[in-house]
């Protein structure tokens, strides 16, 4: 990193010394390009983007959640299977004018939590349930979380789980490897929809071959509330350096129109703290004399 002397500064011609470091270093700055583009956070939900939604993927181990969302995010796939303890990604995008950001948790071991699994239901906004279809415990394991995540948001809603939940819940069910042979499966696409029931949305893909993931991403944006050009071959992909550079341009009229989106690097998830001052909200008091009520992460 380079140092600005304080004898190269001249008082005559420079204000202040902070403000000349950060004009000089404002292109190798993430955190500068980060606060230039909206005063986006590294942790919390910004409250000056509107447009921002929390994707919240569960389900067993080994069913190809980390897969999907690479491809989703960088459209790869990698071979080697690798444990996932918990992963908080965000993805910026610069579509028609307007600035979307997608915050994603891959929240594959708070099956062993329940309260930190429960806390991060009530925050998620869209949900992708993921199985292996040569895993019968892992569809039994997705089955479960839908119950739960309808009867978490339908208390938030005050409504009945039934009622709340093909429209009402963003919620999507991902049989993953299709790849794989007939005599491999363990369930039936029969059974799945038994279950599940036809208003689900369900997609039999494979992260492996990319096989209906367009499908998957686009009824994700749809079911979301996002433009379907967040999906992953509906955009040009840039770094943050580029994507800053593109918003700066179109912000004084020179830039095109082209949907564009960028990984943030710096992304890190809010404190349980302030997830949870977002479900209770943020002067939630208890009046004299009235009992307490029962935490809705509990």
């Amino acid at each position: 990193m380079a140092y600005i002397k304080t004898t190269d500064i001249n008082p005559r011609t420079t204000a202040k010394p902070a403000q000349a470091y950060k004009t000089s270093h404002r292109r190798f700055c993430p955190v500068y390009c980060a606060t230039e583009m909206g005063s986006i956070s590294t942790g919390a939900q910004s409250t000056s983007i509107p447009n921002c939604k929390r994707i919240v993927v569960l389900g067993a181990p080994r069913v190809g959640k980390t897969s999907i969302l690479r491809r989703y995010l960088r459209d790869g796939f990698v071979e080697e299977y690798n444990p996932t303890s918990e992963d908080f990604l965000r993805k910026l995008f610069r579509i028609r004018g307007e600035t979307y950001q997608i915050d994603i948790l891959d929240a594959s071991r708070e099956r062993d939590f329940p309260a930190k699994r429960r806390l991060s239901i009530l925050t998620g906004d869209i949900f992708l349930l993921v199985f292996s279809l040569d895993d019968r415990s892992s569809f039994e394991e997705v089955c479960a979380l839908r119950a739960e995540i309808l009867a978490a948001k339908s208390k938030l809603t005050k409504s009945v789980p039934e009622q709340c939940a093909p429209l009402r819940v963003p919620l999507l069910v991902c049989a993953n490897k299709v790849d794989l042979l007939e005599s491999e499966r363990a369930i039936s696409q029969a059974e799945v929809l038994q279950a599940l029931g036809e208003q689900c949305a369900y997609f039999e893909t494979s992260a492996k071959d990319s096989t209906n993931l367009d499908k998957l991403f686009e009824t994700l944006a749809k079911r979301g509330g996002l433009p379907t050009e967040t999906g992953p071959s509906q955009h040009r992909k840039v770094s943050l350096r580029s994507y800053q550079a593109m918003r700066m341009e179109r912000v004084m009229g020179k830039g095109t129109q082209t949907p564009c989106g960028a990984l943030y690097p710096l992304a890190r998830r809010p404190s349980f703290s302030t997830d949870l001052r977002q479900v209770i909200g943020p002067h939630t008091t208890r009046k004299s004399g009235k009992a307490l009520e029962k935490c809705q992460i509990q």
